[in-house]
């Protein structure tokens, strides 16, 4: 495999969903990257719980991802709603997005050290290296530090995203917000994540390389047709789901997310969204530039069609949420005022599934 491959494949993050979140026995915090329960909230700021634009509903709390930048003194959350209506489904403009900061100092202020190793359970089901990236539990740090031994092309286009979460408390999930009134939750679970690289040994595919550069001078082939064409089988199976849909980035998807299908979330910082089925061809245009500074928005993460038949709800009979997949785009600059009180809201793009009963 390319270099050039090789790094493109490590850029990208998967999660998946891990050990539910039992009040009870542990807890969440604006650290933690998690599906449902009420959003956590940064202790400076207040965030007023969203309603859907086209219905005026109100919207349940779909994910949380926890994902400072390296070399920035803030920790950043996003979180992401969506409309439980099913008239909803499907449409971009019942969905929002919330980007949180805050400074160490302002998080340290409000922060409780506890000796509860359940409330870590998400950090330790974080990515190999996970430790190195992150904020070390025995010394305090004004900010998420650089790695100097990771001075490559992947460290660059994530980032820095850190992947620790702190294993102290902080503002408990529903404090800080304003919320309506009694609102519809998701079972909460936290999310764990893995580099999409170590699905994919190096070592196997050199080997199916050389095979194959033995065959095509033995045979005459042309390795890259061979490379190309996966065998009489997904070719059938290729032949079937055009039929279906005749749509073959749907192919393209589902072969992309084979290597681990229980993937709820992608994360690739200014790298390439996966399309669930084909863009509009004005993709680009349609993503505005940051309403607080004008610089051009990055997608940043996007929600997998696996997470659908994981919403369980806790409290309103029937919640659910359909979609093939959402998109989400962020400012490049991920820019901040020490002056804001409520989070800054994104972009994201929702693509419907063309065959949700994969995912079910």
């Amino acid at each position: 495999m390319a270099a050039e491959q090789r790094q493109f494949i490590e850029c990208v993050l998967l999660g998946t969903r891990d050990a539910e979140i039992d009040s009870k026995r542990n807890t969440s915090s604006c650290f933690t990257s998690k599906i449902g329960e009420l959003p956590n909230c940064f202790p400076s700021l207040t965030l007023r719980y969203p309603s859907c634009s086209i219905c005026n509903g109100i919207l349940v709390h779909v994910v949380q991802v926890y994902c400072p930048l390296e070399g920035s003194p803030y920790h950043r959350t996003v979180n992401v709603f969506a409309c439980p209506s099913r008239e909803c489904f499907g449409k971009s403009e019942s969905w929002t997005v919330l980007r949180s900061q805050c400074l160490e100092t302002e998080a340290t202020q409000a922060q409780q050290p506890k000796a509860n190793e359940e409330a870590a359970m998400a950090t330790r089901d974080w990515c190999e290296g996970a430790d190195d990236w992150g904020i070390d539990e025995e010394t305090e740090s004004s900010a998420p530090p650089a790695n100097s031994s990771m001075e490559t092309d992947f460290t660059n286009q994530l980032q820095g995203l850190n992947l620790r979460e702190q294993t102290q408390s902080s503002v408990p999930a529903g404090e800080g917000l304003l919320l309506p009134g009694p609102v519809p939750t998701f079972q909460p679970y936290y999310i764990s994540v893995v580099d999409e690289g170590e699905f994919c040994v190096d070592a196997d595919m050199d080997h199916a390389q050389r095979l194959l550069k033995e065959y095509q001078r033995r045979e005459g082939v042309d390795v890259q047709q061979l490379i190309s064409c996966d065998g009489e089988g997904e070719s059938e199976k290729y032949e079937k789901t055009k039929a279906r849909h005749g749509d073959e980035i749907f192919l393209k998807f589902m072969k992309k997310i084979s290597v681990c299908q229980e993937q709820v979330l992608r994360y690739s910082r200014k790298g390439q969204p996966l399309f669930i089925t084909a863009p509009p061809s004005n993709v680009k245009q349609m993503v505005p530039c940051c309403r607080s500074c004008g610089s051009p928005r990055i997608f940043e993460f996007q929600i997998m069609p696996a997470l659908v038949s994981m919403l369980k709800s806790i409290n309103t009979d029937g919640l659910t949420v359909e979609f093939g997949t959402v998109l989400i785009y962020t400012c490049e600059k991920s820019c901040w005022s020490p002056s804001n009180q409520t989070p800054l809201e994104e972009f994201l793009f929702v693509q419907t599934d063309p065959d949700q009963k994969f995912f079910k």
